[in-house]
């Protein structure tokens, strides 16, 4: 991606951090005027003092005594500011930026995430956005105070001696050349510990999700050996950024010293030599003012880095976020007339590795369909490319006829549902977690919990009971039938159930799939485990898969009567 292209990527995200902050912004900027014009106030005082010791000074110490009050009142009005809009200003700027990241996150449809490393917005959303408010928005903050008193102090010096303050400008160029050159390898080096940052990230992650697998397994020396790598290449990658940051500080600091002893000491000739009206109090105020010229100086390689390396973490965030497929297809009502069609559909997760092999499905609408056969079948993957999970499959998958790959997603998912095996519960209260959020009648949420069999539960406990980080106050039955109560919830036309009972006892399975069947007016997809005869009896159809083929379909009796490979599955599974 060339430069413009990232430019444009990195613009709305940059607008975020202004976007209605900008009267923050301003009260900051007035406040670093107010601070500036009172450091500037000091400066003047120290010349009018050091001539009025020196008997060349057109003031008298009352007046000065006068003008230093007004100075420190300039201060006060600057610190009062400050205190009201300094933090806001940041405050605001990382909220909207946070924000917008969110939001566009959320944009991403499911093909676009699924094949992602999470952890990349994990590391973006927080340890990159503390990085740009600490190194950016800080950073900016004090650029505009000491650029104010910069002009400031050069207005002053090119007053008091034009020849000195040419003389200062010559010896200014060494600073600025060394905050250019260092301020690049500074932006790299602060990238390179976000990509550290993210990977480490990642491996937490996976840790935290798989710990009981991990003690199972006694993996603990094996997964301290890989955090501590990926830990040792995080202070790696952060030494290298000190350094960097170090080279930028101690060269700036020394072609800053260079700057000022330059300048005073030509001061001093021109002083000694009776040359350009040179006065000792003019030689004292360039040594002060140079403070004020050498602060930006020495501030701007440190901002010049820290913007570099923000924009580069912006960047890196805008890039993923824009690797999205767009949902460009066709909006379908959200009904199911006909049914659902598959036809020669074969599909591979890798190349050369076959999931699927010409299978053929046929769903009429209101009809109930079980998917059955051995772990790795592909049960599960039909049912996820159903959900449009993936368009890089072979054959057709129609809707009412019309191609999955036409449609649009946003329009498909208010078709269809899924209840899943793996559930996620959000850290918020049973009520929230069945209706994700959002309003329904109280009717109907009464309705979905008592089908899905939580209305135990919710008696016991109260609607309001926060489930706990992924929901760790509940029990896995517990977190299925909340999912189940979602999907129900939603009443779409198409409802895929997959292995949603895997975590119940044969008794509340039973329940469960049993008012699923007695769903009126849905289209129902059953992937099971659990062949229980009571209920596949009742299903229109049975699909059993061994494979990626579909080995047998038809309904329970005509199978069980072919004695052939659901025969078998049925037999085993009844201990037979």
């Amino acid at each position: 991606m060339d430069k413009k292209e990232l430019q444009a990527l990195r613009r709305p995200f940059v607008k975020e951090l202004f976007r209605k902050n900008k009267f923050n912004l301003v009260m900051t900027v007035l406040a670093a005027f107010l601070s500036s014009a009172s450091s500037l106030v000091v400066s003047w005082l120290i010349k009018e003092i050091a001539d009025l010791i020196a008997g060349e000074s057109s003031f008298d110490l009352s007046t000065l005594l006068l003008i230093a009050a007004g100075g420190f009142v300039l201060l006060i009005a600057a610190w009062i500011l400050d205190c009201s809009f300094l933090s806001a200003f940041r405050a605001r700027a990382m909220r909207q930026y946070r924000k917008c990241a969110f939001d566009r996150l959320l944009e991403k449809g499911i093909q676009a995430f699924s094949g992602e490393n999470s952890a990349r917005y994990l590391s973006a959303l927080s340890n990159d956005a503390n990085t740009i408010e600490q190194d950016y928005l800080r950073l900016l903050q004090g650029v505009i105070q000491v650029g104010i008193t910069f002009v400031g102090a050069l207005a002053l010096m090119l007053w008091y001696s034009p020849l000195l303050t040419l003389v200062a400008i010559g010896f200014s160029l060494l600073p600025i050349i060394v905050s250019v050159v260092l301020g690049n390898k500074a932006a790299v080096a602060e990238k390179a510990v976000s990509d550290k940052k993210e990977r480490y990230t990642g491996m937490l992650k996976d840790v935290l999700s798989g710990f009981a697998v991990v003690k199972s397994f006694k993996a603990e020396k094996s997964i301290s050996g890989i955090h501590d790598e990926s830990n040792d290449s995080v202070a790696e990658a952060t030494g290298t950024r000190e350094k960097v940051k170090l080279h930028v500080s101690y060269a700036s600091s020394i072609a800053g010293g260079l700057l000022q002893f330059g300048v005073f000491f030509v001061a001093a000739a021109l002083a000694v030599a009776g040359k350009g009206g040179i006065t000792a109090g003019t030689a004292l105020v360039f040594v002060q003012l140079l403070n004020y010229v050498l602060a930006p100086i020495e501030a701007f390689p440190t901002f010049y880095a820290g913007r570099k390396s923000a924009f580069g973490l912006i960047d890196k965030l805008a890039e993923a976020l824009n690797k999205n497929i767009p949902d460009e297809g066709e909006a379908i009502e959200p009904k199911l007339t006909e049914g659902i069609e598959i036809r020669n559909l074969n599909f591979a997760y890798e190349e050369g590795k076959t999931v699927l092999r010409e299978v053929d499905m046929q769903m009429r609408s209101g009809g109930c369909y079980a998917l059955v056969g051995g772990s790795g079948s592909g049960k599960s993957t039909i049912l996820n490319l159903l959900m449009a999970s993936s368009n890089n499959y072979g054959g057709k998958i129609r809707y009412d006829g019309k191609e999955l790959k036409n449609i649009s997603a946003s329009s498909l998912y208010d078709l269809v549902s899924i209840i899943q095996q793996n559930v996620f519960v959000f850290n918020s209260t049973i009520w929230d977690n069945i209706t994700m959020f959002s309003d329904f009648p109280e009717e109907e949420i009464d309705r979905a919990v008592r089908l899905s069999g939580l209305k135990k539960l919710v008696d016991e406990k109260g609607a309001d009971y926060l489930c706990g980080e992924n929901g760790s106050g509940l029990s896995g039955g517990e977190r299925q039938r909340i999912s189940i109560a979602r999907a129900l919830l939603r009443k779409t036309p198409v409802l895929f159930v997959d292995e949603a009972t895997a975590s119940l006892d044969a008794e509340t399975s039973f329940e469960v799939l049993d008012a699923i069947l007695k769903l009126d007016g849905y289209t129902r997809v059953i992937v099971t485990h659990d062949l229980d005869e009571n209920i596949l009896r009742r299903c229109s159809g049975l699909y059993a898969l061994k494979n990626g083929v579909v080995a047998e379909h038809g309904s329970f009796d005509e199978l069980m009567e072919r004695k052939g490979y659901f025969y078998s599955l049925f037999t085993v599974s009844q201990g037979q």
